[in-house]
């Protein structure tokens, strides 16, 4: 109750007329995130649609925190990986606390920056616009720090998060009405300007804490990229002890935020089913061809190696730039499956084909949503004709 009379004393110098009016997004923000936000339907304004809404105790807020939650095994792994790929790298016989404490260090950096930059730009926006802060960005801020590399600087990211939040959402009226992933959006941002620090063949692992030293290892992706011949097991991959991306190596530590999102019903189970039937008939198909060395590693590597089991959970899942029908959700993970391996073993450049097949099919979700509404239209309106001659006859 003491905090709740805190926030009570201050709201009136938030409120209309008050001394800090122009700041009322911002004091709505930093409450809605203690309590439930006081907006309700009610009121002679709303008195002709009573009993029609649909009450659920699932808000945005607590679908957020769902997804955090579903976050932190890969989250909790990537900063362990972080001090176990160093104190390999560096010869040190690190114990498992020290080496979890050298990857909090390293990734704290990189979580304060990505939410210091977006929340102040979504806070400046809110108060601009006069509405409430959204969300989202809790989610969203927190992807972008598992998604890059730990050596990564602090500079670079913060103008990648800037592009994201305010060329992938803001331009579009804020959360909700982005067609893009922002987090992937950030990570785009990084890859094509900066692709030396993003690259799956150069740098992975800090060699020091403060990120002034540095170790040249390639990644698997990074491996077969440059035409070397994988130096790791897929047991090691699936387990996630490789250097890569911060958090999204572990596909056992992403199958367990799966299972989370799956239980409490955020993700959609389409989507990723969808996705892995994609990804390995696509992996199938090159197989078959085996035109060069890339296309005759099992489909079954395609899943374990860079991100597309973090991509699969995480973004192709996201429920604003994803496609929102049944049939659509379907054709939507399929193909992103499919162009995120063809994209890696058709050219190689790109070996990071998830980020890309993800980006892409978030521009066609519409219009695949428009064409299964619009052939459910045809279908009702041939159903409804054959009825109306039966009907005559």
């Amino acid at each position: 109750m003491t905090l709740r009379n805190f926030f009570d004393k201050l709201k009136p110098n938030f409120s209309k007329g008050g001394r800090f009016e122009k700041l009322s997004s911002t004091f709505e923000a930093f409450e809605s995130f203690a309590y439930t936000p006081n907006t309700i339907t009610g009121g002679e304004k709303f008195a002709r649609y009573r009993g029609c809404h649909i009450r659920d105790a699932v808000d945005l807020k607590r679908t957020i925190i769902t997804v955090v939650i579903a976050l932190m095994p890969a989250l909790l792994f990537g900063m362990w990986n972080i001090g176990h790929q160093t104190s390999i790298s560096n010869g040190l016989d690190w114990i498992f606390w020290h080496q979890i404490w050298f990857g909090f260090l390293r990734l704290l950096p990189i979580i304060a920056v990505s939410y210091i930059v977006g929340l102040t730009i979504e806070f400046l926006f809110a108060e601009i616009r006069h509405e409430e802060v959204s969300e989202g960005f809790i989610g969203t801020g927190l992807i972008i720090s598992m998604i890059v590399p730990v050596t990564i600087p602090l500079w670079q990211l913060a103008l990648a998060v800037a592009f994201a939040v305010i060329i992938g959402k803001e331009v579009f009226g804020g959360s909700g009405y982005n067609i893009l992933n922002p987090a992937l959006l950030a990570r785009a941002f990084l890859f094509f300007s900066y692709p030396s620090r993003m690259s799956g063949e150069n740098v992975w692992i800090a060699a020091d804490l403060w990120g002034t030293d540095a170790i040249t290892c390639a990644t698997p992706l990074g491996q077969l990229m440059s035409g070397q011949p994988l130096q790791v097991s897929a047991l090691d991959m699936f387990i996630g002890t490789i250097p890569g991306c911060t958090c999204e190596t572990s596909v056992v530590a992403i199958l367990l935020g799966a299972v989370i999102l799956l239980l409490t019903g955020i993700a959609s189970w389409r989507i990723m089913l969808s996705v892995v039937i994609g990804g390995g008939l696509m992996g199938l198909l090159f197989n078959t061809i085996g035109a060069n060395d890339y296309m005759h590693i099992p489909f079954y590597y395609h899943y374990l190696m860079g991100g597309f089991a973090f991509g699969c959970v995480f973004m192709a899942t996201d429920p604003v730039t994803a496609a929102h029908t049944n049939t659509g959700k379907w054709i939507y993970g399929f193909l992103i499956g499919v162009f995120a391996v063809m994209l890696r073993v058709v050219n190689p450049a790109y070996p990071e084909g998830m980020m890309l097949a993800i980006l892409l099919m978030n521009c066609f979700a519409p219009l695949i949503d428009h064409c299964v509404v619009a052939m459910n239209i045809r279908k009702r309106k041939k159903r409804w004709a054959i009825a109306e001659r039966r009907n005559i006859r």
